[in-house]
């Protein structure tokens, strides 16, 4: 029989294999977002198919929300989108790594109510990457909120697990002051009056003369992200900018 070598001359890639196949073996864990067998557990809840299968957002973007243009123009006119150009947005300029659907809203599903917290640091990676230009020259991050009674039953703020993995200092500048009805769950018409004046500052937060980069998993029609952009605006921040994990294409009509 031939003896193994010691643990500490095992090749780490030989050890992860070894444990990989064990753990296969033994409780056999499936990824977090397809529900396929996992072939390496140490490596994550989601496989490496699922997190290939992200489509991130490829320019030309509007220079405001981040999403998708039609085609290249010129033209600093041309640089939004319709939208964008016809009403004016607290949020300075949002990214995002790509559409909330596939891959990547499932792997969003996984954090957000699979309670898969170590998604946060691969997440923030990629958002690091895709969002580079609202990252620049930006002093803090800023999570989005939960309010107390949704963060207690959930057991932590998603935006706040991805914000601690970003290349900013993170601050809890933001309290929901009520409980809202899940964006999701409303039209697109009522998703302002729904969040308007639900955020309000935490005492002692200052972000006076700041550029703030708020946090958050998903952008619908941002008006979160608007209503978070008013209370620190208000509070003296130089400029609002958003990074999310996903978000929902406006199609043109």
């Amino acid at each position: 029989m031939v003896a193994l070598p010691h643990n500490e001359q095992v090749p780490s890639a030989f050890r992860r294999t070894i444990t990989d196949a064990l753990l296969s073996v033994l409780l056999a864990p499936v990824c977090a977002a397809c529900a396929q067998p996992l072939d390496e557990p140490t490596r994550g809840p989601v496989c490496r198919s699922c997190w290939r299968a992200v489509n991130s957002f490829r320019p030309p973007l509007c220079e405001v929300c981040g999403d998708p243009l039609l085609s290249w123009r010129t033209g600093a006119a041309c640089d939004t989108c319709p939208r964008c150009r016809d009403r004016k947005h607290l949020v300075a300029r949002g990214r995002a790594i790509g559409e909330y659907d596939g891959s990547l809203r499932a792997i969003v599903h996984a954090l957000k109510y699979g309670s898969r917290k170590s998604l946060g640091r691969p997440l923030a990676a990629l958002m690091t990457s895709c969002g580079s230009s609202v990252l620049a020259q930006a002093d803090v991050a800023v999570p989005v909120p939960l309010h107390r009674s949704r963060e207690r039953v959930r057991g932590f703020n998603q935006a706040a697990e991805i914000a601690r993995h970003l290349p900013l200092p993170g601050i809890g500048a933001l309290k929901r002051t009520r409980a809202t009805i899940s964006q999701t769950d409303l039209p697109a018409g009522a998703r302002h009056a729904n969040v308007k004046n639900a955020f309000a500052m935490r005492r002692r937060a200052d972000v006076r003369g700041r550029v703030v980069v708020l946090v958050d998993d998903v952008s619908t029609t941002g008006a979160t992200l608007e209503a978070c952009a008013r209370v620190l605006l208000e509070a003296g921040a130089r400029e609002v900018r958003a990074l999310t994990a996903a978000r929902v294409v406006s199609r043109p009509r």
